[in-house]
């Protein structure tokens, strides 16, 4: 079976990094994209099984990237990371599948993407 494709969209790179990294070791594929424009871009090209994307990005933020994937790929799951709660509540992340806050310990996200991808 081919391994789940993921794609990390953080502006960050040791984020991206991290994450990568983290990800491969539980078997996914993982690619990783520096801006929300990338991202559309790439969703478009590679259909990822899963989004993790960042919301306060320099360029266009995440909630407006998330808006753009559901409109074009509604089944594609996309988990939000940020290190902001405040967007928890914003009805706009409310499309997303799931909201995880950013920690070094990647464990409630890594939960996530399991939940999601039903490994």
């Amino acid at each position: 079976m081919m391994p789940n494709k993921i794609l990390i969209v953080d502006d960050e790179e040791n984020i991206r990094k991290l994450y990568t990294a983290e990800l491969k070791a539980e078997g996914y594929e993982v690619s990783s994209v520096d801006s929300g424009e990338a991202a559309l871009d790439w969703v478009a090209k590679e259909a990822p099984d899963l989004v993790v994307l960042d919301i306060k990005m320099a360029e266009r933020d995440g909630l407006d990237i998330l808006g753009s994937i559901k409109r074009d790929n509604r089944e594609l799951p996309v988990v939000l990371n940020s290190a902001y709660t405040i967007y928890k509540d914003d009805f706009n992340s409310w499309l997303a599948d799931a909201y995880v806050v950013k920690s070094s310990d990647l464990n409630e996200l890594k939960t996530k993407i399991r939940e999601i991808l039903s490994i």
